[in-house]
């Protein structure tokens, strides 16, 4: 009993690891959820569906903020928001890269949900290696923040004022690469990742990858794409590996939950993305200011981050409405 309490109030990465396990088993048993229970069969998703599961995760994400405000103060829990909201929304801008991957392999949308949770294992470790990292760096070279900054501003600029083009995935090098070293079936087989087949040359039974395999390893590649704007946007906010790392996972498992309603309207947030490049923008001078002058009031950084994020969303919204069709009135009608 005693090595047990003793190993549960190890320090791992400025927390204990009490917390550290308590949010690995909430993770998976979400995930258990998710796999075993909701999508035991394979259907395809509805908006309305995809719509009160995101509300259930955005509820889980906020109760676990408030066990942060109870167990580690108002400071930590403030950071928590913060980086949940940028991470959440950085998250909805790239909903139409994954929308494109699926779109490209033909994934049928009753196959893509499960892919999508499938890859959340790939991200716990992926995300956790490069926050991992990342705060090591800033631990023993904190000028790095400065570097991370600079980075933040540069790209939010980038974002305003570069117009991005179609993306074509076929051009992808992964996508060329995977094609290159693995063989891969023309077709899917229904959710599995790969199947035994005949080699077209001996007649061998040898292992081939499904497109939907294909599709998952290049998604969680875009994963990691997205997480070089996402991961030091949060050590802009805080260098607790801790809060940065259930920040990213929770976003992202809430993600899973609303791509299929938020890829049946990306188009409805057209704007979004300004309102992303000014946060990172704010975030990046943020850490000039706290650098220089002093930190920046954890209330304050969550108050203008949601509210440049719902002003973009409401923007969008408003811009892209359907507008009323007026009758026509004809002579004599």
């Amino acid at each position: 009993m005693d090595l047990i309490t003793s190993f549960l109030t190890q320090d791992i990465a400025g927390t204990s690891a009490w917390f550290w396990l308590s949010f690995l088993a909430i993770v998976l048993v979400l995930l258990a959820f998710d796999l075993g229970v909701l999508n035991r069969e394979d259907k395809e998703l509805g908006i309305a569906e995809s719509l009160r599961l995101s509300a259930f995760y955005i509820a889980v994400a906020v109760v676990f903020g408030g066990w942060i405000w109870f167990s580690m103060g108002p400071t930590a829990s403030l950071q928590y928001f913060t980086g949940y909201a940028i991470e959440k929304a950085l998250s909805i801008d790239n909903v139409f890269v994954i929308s494109l991957i699926f779109g490209y392999f033909a994934i049928p949308r009753r196959y893509q949900y499960r892919a999508l949770v499938w890859g959340i294992m790939a991200v716990l470790v992926l995300r956790g290696i490069m926050i991992g990292v990342g705060a090591a760096l800033v631990q023993e070279y904190d000028w790095l923040l400065l570097v991370f900054g600079a980075f933040l501003v540069a790209t939010g600029i980038k974002m305003l004022v570069v117009k991005e083009g179609e993306s074509d995935v076929s051009r992808n090098p992964a996508v060329r690469f995977l094609s290159r070293v693995l063989r891969v079936t023309p077709e899917l087989h229904g959710q599995r990742f790969f199947v035994r087949q005949p080699h077209p040359v001996t007649g061998r039974l040898v292992l081939f990858a499904t497109p939907l395999f294909l599709a998952l390893v290049v998604i969680n590649i875009a994963d990691l794409v997205f997480a070089v704007d996402s991961v030091p946007a949060i050590f802009a906010i805080t260098t607790d590996t801790f809060i940065v790392f259930t920040a990213n996972i929770m976003a992202i498992l809430g993600l899973r939950a609303l791509y299929f309603a938020l890829a049946a309207m990306v188009h409805r947030f057209e704007y979004l993305k300004y309102a992303l490049a000014m946060v990172l923008v704010f975030i990046g001078g943020k850490i000039f200011w706290g650098h220089f002058y002093g930190k920046v009031d954890p209330a304050i950084s969550l108050g203008v981050t949601l509210a440049m994020i719902g002003s973009g969303i409401a923007y969008s919204m408003w811009r892209t409405r359907t507008p009323s069709v007026v009758p026509v009135r004809t002579e004599g009608g």
